[in-house]
């Protein structure tokens, strides 16, 4: 009887946590603060947001969460500079252009700021990075990745070889003269004797990627320049300065 009570006692308690303590996914949070879940978790990385690591995966307390939003309501997803505002209203009319792209292409495909930080998810990953991707430590490494293309002075249209050992390479998008996002390929198997399920590449493939890539992004570009009100107004004053 002792051990049956004790087994009731643990599940009242627990319950009550939950009660206390409802616990949101990462997609979840993404859709109330208008961000992607890249961005999420690297704020839970950072300490930005409130979260709890359960294992490998992070959790996020609903009421913080919602306290925060009405505390910054707003601040967290528009507080960008008007060019990475254009960039994401743009991103999600290329959404289906880019998609197309990366799986003719076979490669993964993500479009970031300057800073490098994501704007999209992940398109057409690899069976390797699909796998991986509940692993934040993936997500820094790729967020560094990123960041170091977008420190990269070097223009020349080429293959990198990142941090997580695959190829990628990037072309930029632009509003009028400035630049300000790009658009990354990887998930490229860097060597033939790598074991993971990346993306094999013949040399005719890479060339075709190489070249592909700047016009995907020209075409992105075209669609900020389409936007109106801010964006204009941004890309004049762009232009003035």
């Amino acid at each position: 009887m002792r051990n049956v009570q004790d087994m009731q006692d643990m599940q009242s308690t627990v319950q009550g946590v939950h009660r206390l303590q409802r616990l949101l996914r990462a997609e979840h949070v993404g859709k109330m603060l208008g961000i992607d879940r890249s961005t999420v978790y690297r704020m839970a990385e950072n300490g930005r947001l409130p979260a709890l690591k359960i294992g490998r995966q992070w959790r996020f307390p609903a009421e913080e969460i919602e306290r925060l939003l009405e505390a910054h309501r707003g601040d967290l997803a528009t507080q960008a500079e008007p060019g990475r505002r254009a960039l994401l209203s743009s991103v999600r009319d290329a959404l289906p252009l880019i998609e197309l792209s990366a799986e003719i292409l076979g490669v993964m495909v993500v479009v970031t700021d300057m800073d490098g930080e994501p704007v999209t998810e992940v398109v057409n990953p690899c069976p390797w990075f699909s796998e991986q991707s509940g692993d934040p430590e993936l997500l820094a490494r790729c967020l560094s990745d990123w960041k170091q293309l977008a420190d990269d002075p070097d223009f020349d249209m080429r293959f990198r070889t990142g941090p997580l050992n695959f190829d990628c390479a990037r072309a930029f998008i632009r509003l009028g003269p400035q630049l300000i996002g790009m658009l990354l390929v990887g998930g490229i198997a860097a060597t033939d004797d790598d074991p993971r399920a990346l993306y094999r590449l013949s040399a005719e493939s890479r060339a075709r990627v190489l070249a592909s890539l700047p016009l995907i992004a020209a075409r992105v570009s075209r669609l900020i320049a389409s936007l109106p009100s801010d964006v204009s107004t941004f890309s004049s004053k762009s232009n003035q300065e």
